[in-house]
């Protein structure tokens, strides 16, 4: 499973990242997460089986959530709080729940 962080540029997700992988890890679940700027959004469309939106960019969410529509690619914006404190677990959780709806 693949799952894409975005944010303004990529790099504010990082640390959030590699929580998630250790999350994931220590769930024998295989997962590839990579964090990545909202400019590339429509080549994660192509690749990636869930994608997750940086706080920051919420204002983005009307035109990010209908792209993903199109692609049939499930998306959401992190649990704000999840976030401010790098919580890998919760995130992780966020992702498996849009995977299963």
């Amino acid at each position: 499973m693949k799952i894409a962080l975005l944010c303004a540029l990529g790099m504010s997700t990082s640390l959030l990242v590699d929580r998630m992988q250790k999350a994931a890890a220590d769930r024998s679940i295989e997962v590839e997460v990579d964090a990545y700027s909202v400019d590339d959004m429509d080549e994660q469309l192509k690749t990636a089986d869930v994608i997750l939106l940086g706080p920051q960019i919420r204002y983005k969410q009307n035109e990010l959530f209908k792209k993903a529509k199109s692609a049939n690619t499930p998306i959401a914006i992190i649990d704000m709080k999840a976030y401010g404190i790098r919580d890998g677990e919760k995130v992780l959780d966020q992702a498996l729940e849009l995977l299963d709806q």
